[in-house]
């Protein structure tokens, strides 16, 4: 899967016009899953602040960025569905929902795919049974993709993904200590990745750059949990970053703070961050080109 020249970045990575959000349910204090069962002690203590959390998110790319924002209904019998990102991947008008890892969670592709036809886009819909994939291991960076290998996706699931994206390398990468991919690292800009400080982050770090024919710059943070931010280009706003909140990572706030021609968003994600979601986890960017 490596083996394909990468994609031509274009001037208009990280451009945006809708988001697909979920509401969160009430399932989610007590029901969502987590990697590590020592954490459900620490399960969503408040459901209100986690509620709170959710909302400014949504305020963020509704209201100040402008965003079309498509918010599906919570279902309680889905404790996990806030975190819209594992359930597909958009990539220009294409979108492929993925068949989550976890089975529990493969009903929440229903309500995406509904949204995503809602938007026109060419909907591809993973049916092999052998395949897993969650969104949350996908890191596009606007020339190839890198896919990581863990306990929600497989390489057949990374194989499919490569054939539906056929213009881009894809390349994988194997994650032991981390839910997903992104646990640890995003796209915090145009080529450039914000990556974690720890020896699993700068591991997987090493093997994209071992992988990939293009050289990246790096921001490396202290916290892996900071290195997943979010990444919007919106005309008339210039490059924009949702990343976490002083209060929760100071030190890594004070490395993204160095990006001066960012337009630079905390968003505080303490609540959810205990049932190992993340910024990216709850939306999935759609960049809507033609007329829907």
């Amino acid at each position: 899967m490596a083996g394909l020249s990468s994609g031509i970045l274009s001037s208009s990575f990280g451009r945006c016009s809708h988001a697909v959000v979920r509401a969160l349910p009430e399932s989610l204090c007590q029901r969502a899953l987590r990697r590590e069962k020592a954490a459900a002690a620490a399960a969503v203590e408040v459901a209100a602040r986690a509620e709170r959390e959710h909302q400014l998110y949504v305020a963020v790319l509704k209201g100040k960025l402008g965003l079309q924002v498509l918010e599906l209904p919570a279902d309680e019998s889905l404790p996990d569905c806030v975190f819209v990102e594992d359930v597909a991947v958009v990539c220009e008008e294409t979108a492929l929902l993925t068949r989550p890892g976890a089975p529990s969670r493969r009903k929440e592709v229903e309500a995406m795919k509904r949204a995503l036809e809602s938007l026109n886009l060419n909907i591809v819909e993973m049916t092999d049974e052998q395949a897993t994939l969650d969104g949350g291991d996908v890191l596009f960076t606007g020339r190839e993709f890198f896919v990581g290998l863990s306990k929600r996706t497989n390489r057949r699931g990374a194989e499919i993904l490569a054939d539906t994206f056929k213009d881009y390398a894809v390349s994988t990468v194997p994650v032991a200590d981390s839910l997903h991919l992104k646990s640890f690292c995003s796209m915090a800009g145009p080529n450039l990745i914000a990556i974690g400080s720890s020896e699993a982050a700068q591991k997987a770090l090493k093997t994209m750059q071992q992988m990939s024919d293009h050289r990246y710059d790096k921001l490396t943070v202290p916290d892996d949990a900071a290195a997943n931010c979010v990444y919007l280009n919106i005309p008339g706003k210039g490059h924009i970053l949702l990343h976490r909140a002083p209060e929760e990572y100071p030190e890594s706030v004070k490395v993204f703070e160095k990006l001066k021609d960012h337009m630079l968003i905390p968003i505080a994600n303490t609540e959810l961050e205990k049932v190992d979601g993340a910024l990216t986890c709850c939306s999935v960017l759609i960049n809507k080109t033609s007329q829907l």
